[in-house]
């Protein structure tokens, strides 16, 4: 890191040489220097080219490597002579650093921007989940003088969404440190999850609806939200509030191929909501009975054992009906990416996991969700 410069010695009237860096590690000396003698040096700072009444701004930008073709911009901007990092040896430039990061650090599903002014911005190259291995993102960023920045871990992302950036801090970094890095990474820190297209099946439990009281509104919504995921829905079957009927609704979907099931009403403590323990009956091991997210606390996660593995049974509260953002955006794009939902990752849901219910849902530009 450059914590000032050290005149070391006059060479000449235009030849100056500074040391940058502290007296165990220097990763660079800066000098004065001509300009058709600096091709292959590193710009100290920007270079400013003024059109008369049109325009200012930076031609070069500090950390440029100078090319041959760069000489008679130069010139024509006025500068004769330039300041320039020589970089020591076991010293490397900002790109090249973020370069080399990123290459350890990154997952198939995401695309990389060209360097700028030292910063790579990594872009998702599907849509999908994010998914950042926050632990080893810390250790690597208390290094030090090696920096990334994340969205939130486990959210959906766009196609060409932009998800995070890397970058060193100092002009020239130890080669040393980048070593650690790429010691440290055994595997991607971020990577974007496709979602799979599942075939889902539909079952809606309570009487008001199995006899025609009411019209069923939960249905159309879920065909919304899955559509948007990429699924297809197999069917809709209505039971009213029979335990066995519903038990045997389910099943019915898992034998004709469901990727998952999915199951409406009667998740409350009423004694005519029976959801829960048609669940239990239709085979499914419990992985979770209520999770500590608001909206979404009555949910429930089952797995039923298939020939073709597990098939998630999930029972979804009357929130996930009225809400943007409830438990089903938090746990069913995790379980489309193939993702396993344990009891401990739903139990962390807590953190975050309060909607603060504003005027205008952003939902998932928002605190929701996110740990």
């Amino acid at each position: 890191m450059c914590y000032g410069f050290r005149q070391k010695q006059s060479l000449s009237a235009h030849s100056k040489i500074y040391h940058c860096g502290d007296a165990m590690t220097k990763t660079a000396v800066m000098k004065t220097i001509r300009v058709e003698e600096a091709v292959g040096s590193v710009l100290c700072h920007d270079i400013t080219r003024i059109v008369p009444g049109k325009s200012k701004g930076p031609v070069f930008r500090k950390g440029h490597v100078v090319r041959a073709e760069d000489i008679p911009l130069l010139l024509d901007v006025g500068k004769e002579h330039l300041y320039v990092f020589e970089p020591a040896p076991g010293s490397v430039h900002e790109d090249d650093a973020a370069r080399r990061i990123a290459a350890v650090t990154v997952g198939a599903n995401i695309r990389l921007s060209e360097p700028r002014e030292g910063r790579i911005t990594f872009f998702a190259a599907v849509k999908g989940l994010l998914k950042v291995d926050a632990p080893t993102l810390a250790r690597m960023n208390g290094i030090g003088e090696i920096t990334m920045a994340t969205l939130h871990t486990m959210q959906m992302v766009e196609q060409g969404q932009d998800v995070a950036g890397t970058r060193v801090i100092p002009l020239l970094i130890a080669e040393g440190k980048l070593r650690r890095v790429e010691t440290l990474v055994r595997a991607p820190i971020i990577d974007v999850l496709p979602l799979r297209s599942a075939r889902v099946g539909i079952v809606t439990t309570g009487s008001e609806i199995f006899h025609g009281r009411i019209e069923d509104a939960f249905g159309p919504v879920l065909r919304k939200k899955f559509s948007e995921l990429g699924s297809e829905i197999l069917g809709q079957k209505l039971t009213g509030d029979d335990i066995a009927v519903t038990a045997r609704a389910i099943d019915d979907f898992i034998r004709s191929g469901a990727d998952m099931v999915v199951v409406t009403g009667g998740m409350s403590v009423d004694p005519d909501d029976r959801t829960p323990a048609a669940i239990r009956a239709a085979g499914a091991k419990v992985v979770r009975y209520g999770a500590p997210v608001y909206p979404g606390a009555m949910f429930l996660l089952g797995l039923v054992t298939a020939e073709r593995g597990e098939v998630p049974v999930l029972g979804l509260p009357g929130c996930v009906m009225y809400h943007k953002a409830s438990i089903f955006e938090l746990l069913v794009p995790r379980l489309l990416a193939g993702l396993a939902v344990t009891e401990k990752d739903i139990i962390a849901l807590g953190h975050g996991g309060f909607c603060a219910y504003c005027a205008e849902c952003r939902y998932p530009v928002c605190h929701f969700g996110k740990s």
